[in-house]
């Protein structure tokens, strides 16, 4: 039998397959919907200090497979999202998405999720490109530094961080070179291909940011797997990689996984097709393990061949 099942850190998972932060996993509801679909697990919608409306809309556009967004970090602050995972009987399995705002919001995050007794993991966002005045975090390798200095001094859970599209083979070295000093868990690549412009007739497709914003859906699925590919060969062997960017078939999930992916995240297609996409991707990457021969995603991930 054909076995999808993986492992990030010391947690087990059933199948590979789960939601980006972000999609589907602001409100109550849409975490239910998650925790019943056949999604592996969930992330919850990366969680801020207070709670944010975000940015004014009209901030999300598709187009084609592919999107733009310009959301701001709309959620309703860490203290729903602990709450929710409280009553969650496979707490130890979900992933807590958290992104600081100022700079001396990350010891009260985590001073929130201690007191809350919270056993599962957490992804750090350094990598939002939607934040008006706000670089992505990743970018300034000095203060992605300094954070992580900051929560592994104050946290004992399974860490993670979600990082932004890199392209220079450089910073795929130094990002890398900073990111083995830490006991990570797993890395997530990649976040939205951020400062994309749509236009739809005459205008731009959004409204903050004069139609700036993040891209996501199929026109990122090669910028995806570079990074997942580049952070695979060069993280140490126990920091698991997570792939996210341009998921549409089962195909895409096949290729995260060869380029290294031990679990991979669903977004604009997710958004597209609801929790149905799941048993749909389930399926269809069954199908191409089987036109390999490959019977367990160890068989072939990170196996990507040269010419």
């Amino acid at each position: 039998m054909t076995n999808i099942s993986t492992t990030i850190g010391k947690v087990n998972f059933d199948n590979c397959l789960m939601n980006a932060a972000g999609i589907l996993c602001m409100s109550q509801a849409e975490l239910d919907s998650l925790k019943d679909s056949q999604a592996a697990t969930f992330v919850t919608k990366t969680a801020t200090l207070q709670a944010r409306p975000g940015n004014p809309e009209p901030r999300y556009y598709a187009f084609g497979d592919s999107s733009i967004n310009s959301m701001g970090l709309p959620n309703l602050g860490i203290d729903f999202y602990l709450d929710y995972l409280k009553h969650d009987a496979r707490q130890a399995q979900r992933f807590l998405s958290i992104a600081p705002i100022q700079p001396d919001d990350l010891p009260q995050l985590i001073e929130k999720i201690n007191q809350s007794h919270y056993q599962g993991m957490i992804e750090l966002n350094l990598s939002c490109p939607n934040i008006p005045g706000k670089p992505q975090t990743a970018y300034d390798f000095e203060q992605t530094a300094s954070l992580l200095d900051q929560i592994f001094s104050l946290s004992e859970h399974a860490i993670g961080v979600k990082l932004p599209p890199f392209f220079d083979l450089v910073h795929f070295d130094q990002m890398a070179d900073l990111l083995n000093r830490y006991p990570l868990t797993f890395v997530t690549c990649i976040n939205s291909l951020g400062n994309g412009l749509v236009i739809n007739e005459l205008s731009v497709a959004i409204k903050p940011k004069q139609g700036f914003g993040g891209l996501g859906g199929s026109i990122v699925k090669p910028t995806a797997l570079a990074n997942v590919h580049a952070f695979r060969q060069r993280l140490k062997d126990e920091i698991h990689v997570i792939g996210a960017g341009g998921v549409i078939t089962g195909r895409d999930v096949f290729e995260h996984i060869l380029c290294g992916a031990d679990m991979v995240q669903i977004g604009s297609q997710l958004l597209k097709e609801g929790p149905e996409i799941f048993p749909r991707l389930q399926t269809e990457l069954i199908e191409e393990m089987h036109r390999y021969g490959y019977q367990s995603l160890a068989d072939f991930r990170n196996q990507l061949k040269y010419i």
